[in-house]
């Protein structure tokens, strides 16, 4: 079993920045792929961002790609999530995702059925 802890979550104006970060404990040989996803109020859960722990390759949804950074610490296990540049619309609870991907299958991707470890979330606000 991963055990997935996030922290860094808070309220903040519009135009800051955040940061999160989701410590992996437990198994974590056992997980390879790690995401940041969100969801609002009465809203899907949807992946903002993505990293592959084999070649610390990156993958960043439409909405947050230029304005947030995901990065790895591999010796502490944790993965932390640069918000910059924040929007009202951006407010929301954040989860942090681990997965497995097997050798040879592709990339993480950010679908959400496919990650079998979850963090109780952490709340970002973001005022106008």
């Amino acid at each position: 079993q991963v055990q997935l802890v996030e922290s860094g979550g808070g309220s903040v104006q519009a135009g800051g920045s955040l940061r999160l970060s989701c410590a992996a404990s437990g198994s974590t040989d056992s997980i390879n792929c790690m995401s940041w996803f969100r969801q609002a109020p009465g809203k899907e859960r949807g992946g903002l961002a993505r990293i592959y722990a084999g070649d610390g390759s990156t993958y960043y949804a439409g909405s947050v790609k230029g304005r947030f950074t995901i990065s790895q610490d591999k010796a502490n296990n944790t993965v932390t999530l640069q918000m910059n540049n924040l929007k009202p619309e951006d407010t929301a609870m954040y989860y942090c995702a681990a997965r497995w991907l097997p050798p040879s299958s592709g990339v993480c991707g950010l679908v959400r059925y496919l990650y079998n470890y979850w963090g109780q979330g952490t709340q970002v606000t973001v005022s106008s």
